[in-house]
């Protein structure tokens, strides 16, 4: 069975839209489950119904939090079942729900898959990340606009369309918690990679998204946890000579922008204040 896994926060008019995007037809087994990241928004429950179950959680857990809270329930209901982790603010471009149960059926080697996302013009958004250790470079790179493959392995794909096959993992994996906003799909990519999983991103299939149209709302927070995951993730797979330079840029392009951007260099030294301060924890 498929599981759609989507994490709502102040979101219901957007998850909606997105719910309007899944087949009515239900030749193909299917499931959604809405993890509620903001308990006080009971907007939320007018989706519920027999094919929609709506997980409360206590308090805001973040995406990866969130996430965790999701394929936790779906792990103990179905461990060979794919979960799709797909973004509020993106939904399906068609009915393509026989071709994701075909896709891995073919190719049953692929662990977390990523699927091509284009914004409503048209434009591509994501197609494949690339990571370089030696620079500490965390790259979107087009993969797929140059072959006729069925998918093209990578290093990490991002939340907004990511999915994970069950049935390949011993047990339920997980996002790290140390991670709230931003790069969680990074680090579960390099995590799990590191033990021998294939991740890889197709263009078999995909989803329409219209970029930040969620965070953009909060752009200190947004910016404070991006700066955050960022440095944590190059602390965590580059070495201490690139992490130092990496640290110096940020810090001395902070400082430019305190002139003309003054809202997003207070992030980005938030940001690094919340990295110095963070509890030195193993990974998840």
């Amino acid at each position: 069975m498929i599981y759609f896994l989507v994490v709502n926060y102040y979101s219901t008019n957007l998850i909606t839209k997105l719910m309007s995007s899944l087949p009515a037809d239900k030749n193909i087994d299917y499931k959604t489950i809405i993890v509620n990241n903001s308990p006080d928004d009971d907007s939320i429950y007018a989706l519920k119904n027999q094919d929609i179950l709506i997980l409360n959680a206590l308090d805001n857990l973040g995406f990866g939090g969130g996430c965790n809270l999701g394929i936790n329930w779906i792990y103990t209901q179905e461990p060979q079942a794919i979960v799709w982790i797909i973004n509020p603010d993106a939904y399906l471009e068609k009915n393509i729900l026989a071709q994701v149960e075909l896709f891995f059926e073919a190719h049953r080697e692929i662990s977390i898959l990523g699927t091509i996302v284009h914004t409503p013009t048209g434009e591509v958004w994501f197609a494949g990340g690339r990571f370089i250790p030696a620079t500490g470079a965390i790259l979107t790179q087009d993969l797929l606009s140059n072959t006729d493959a069925d998918y093209v392995a990578c290093d990490w794909i991002t939340g907004c369309s990511f999915i994970i096959n069950l049935r390949k993992f011993d047990k339920c994996p997980q996002f790290d918690p140390a991670y709230f906003l931003y790069y969680e799909d990074f680090d579960f990519c390099r995590r799990y990679a590191n033990q021998g999983h294939l991740i890889a991103v197709t263009k078999q299939f995909g989803v329409l998204h219209q970029p930040s149209s969620i965070t953009n709302r909060y752009v200190f927070r947004k910016i404070k946890n991006s700066t955050y995951g960022y440095l944590l993730s190059l602390d965590r797979y580059t070495n201490k000579v690139v992490f130092l330079l990496r640290l110096v840029r940020l810090i001395l392009y902070a400082l430019i922008l305190m002139v003309v951007k003054p809202q997003v260099a207070f992030g980005k030294f938030a940001g690094v204040f919340m990295y110095c301060r963070r509890s030195p924890k193993g990974h998840a």
